[in-house]
């Protein structure tokens, strides 16, 4: 196999910080929930969510892990203004191959968001009909400007080989 190349490895431990210019605010978590068809009234109503036990309005749980929501990231040719690590790979597609998500502490309104992501693995494998892939293991931390734990991403993107088996 050949797709994890001497370069390709040494980028396995790349980390990249972005932390937020500014507190969450309340609307960031108001507005990410109307998007996404979530009218839970933890998000809106300060008075609801101090109800249920929480100092304040908060935010969609997912919405932490969505760093171009916060990390003033430039956007890529094709619009993205999220975290990528950048990585081509000619001769292959890309596929997500998921997150798994785990949640410590909802978002506040005052929140500074810090996000570190880190390169945690890289593992060449075949699909079932042969052809070579190359799975990246992704972590990013996400803390608030107290370094509290808020929540954790991992996430596998995976490049597949064109032109069948290699």
């Amino acid at each position: 196999m050949g797709l994890l190349t001497d370069e390709l490895r040494a980028r396995i431990g790349e980390r990249r910080v972005y932390t937020a210019p500014e507190e969450f605010g309340a609307a960031a978590g108001r507005y990410f929930g109307l998007a996404i068809g979530d009218t839970n009234p933890l998000y809106s109503d300060p008075e609801y969510a101090r109800a249920q036990g929480l100092a304040g309005v908060t935010a969609p749980p997912t919405l932490i892990c969505e760093t171009n929501q916060y990390a003033n990231i430039a956007r890529d040719p094709e619009g993205y203004a999220g975290h990528t690590w950048g990585l081509e790979l000619p001769g292959t597609r890309t596929v997500r191959g998921g997150n798994s998500y785990e949640f410590f502490r909802r978002i506040r309104p005052e929140d500074v968001i810090t996000a570190t992501w880190e390169i945690a693995d890289m593992t060449e494998k075949r699909t079932g009909s042969g052809t070579e892939m190359l799975i990246v293991a992704s972590r990013a931390s996400y803390t608030n400007q107290h370094g509290e734990l808020l929540a954790t991403n991992e996430e596998t993107i995976i490049f597949v080989a064109l032109g069948g088996n290699s």
